[in-house]
């Protein structure tokens, strides 16, 4: 059992910075894929990133892409997104998650419980 707590959101303006983390409890994290989702009221959840078990392989969202950095550090058991040039539309509740494979981070096998962004114009 992987237990995910996401923490770091905030409101920032246009333009600003947010580093989210998501800390892991469970010894097998470090074996886990590990990706973030978002979701804003009335719409579905959306694909943000995600890495692989060793940090090698990382994957974005085209909306993403050129302003959000994933990373992990498994000896703290914590994976990471480095959010840079937020836009309004990047407002939503931010997920991490955990896969036992990359190629099944669509359908990840553990949810955190979400942190708010807000970025106001």
């Amino acid at each position: 059992q992987v237990q995910l707590v996401e923490s770091g959101g905030g409101a920032v303006q246009a333009g600003g910075s947010l580093r989210l983390s998501c800390a892991a409890s469970g010894r097998t994290f470090s074996n886990d894929a590990m990706g973030w989702y978002r979701q804003v009221p009335g719409k579905e959840r959306e694909y943000v990133a995600s890495i692989s078990w060793s940090g090698a392989d990382t994957y974005y969202a085209n909306a993403v892409k050129g302003r959000f950095t994933i990373s992990r550090d498994n000896t703290k058991n914590t994976g990471y997104l480095q959010m840079n040039s937020l836009e309004p539309e990047d407002t939503a509740v931010y997920y991490c998650a955990a896969a036992s494979h990359i190629a099944y981070m669509h359908r990840p096998d553990y949810w955190g419980q979400g942190t708010q962004v807000t970025v106001s114009s």
